[in-house]
């Protein structure tokens, strides 16, 4: 299993937790890391949309369902999760990619997206004050 305090985010940074609430990651740390075990390439840290949940669920991914045999409740419009990055290029080419949160997103997924794509898509957190 990777370590996050070594993976690095999009910007060569230490990689931040995507979401613990709903548990997500290939390992189920909260982090978008990734490993020899992780054929699927589990690194880009997006925000649910309907529109992507429903094509992944046709695309035979069906992540808002319960599921309590494997203790998943189901996702919802609104999480962070750490997708495929092959699988968000697939709802990037249907036009129903979610943003993609850089900070939280691992390095590896150059190996897979374009950064130039990856900043359209980034979300930017508005800063109070």
């Amino acid at each position: 299993m990777s370590d996050n305090l070594e993976s690095k985010n999009l910007f060569g940074e230490p990689l931040i937790p995507c979401s613990n609430e709903p548990l997500t990651g290939f390992y189920r740390t909260g982090c978008c890391d990734t490993g020899p075990e992780d054929l699927g390439v589990h690194t880009v840290c997006v925000i649910l949309t309907e529109e992507f949940l429903a094509f992944s669920k046709a695309m035979g991914n069906d992540l808002s369902t319960p599921r309590p045999e494997y203790r998943f409740s189901g996702l919802k419009p609104g999480d962070r999760w750490c997708l495929c990055a092959q699988r968000w290029m697939e709802a990037y080419y249907h036009q129903v990619a979610p943003l993609i949160i850089p900070e939280a997103t691992n390095e590896k997924t150059l190996e897979y997206i374009d950064l130039r794509e990856i900043l359209r898509f980034a979300y930017i957190e508005k800063q109070e004050g």
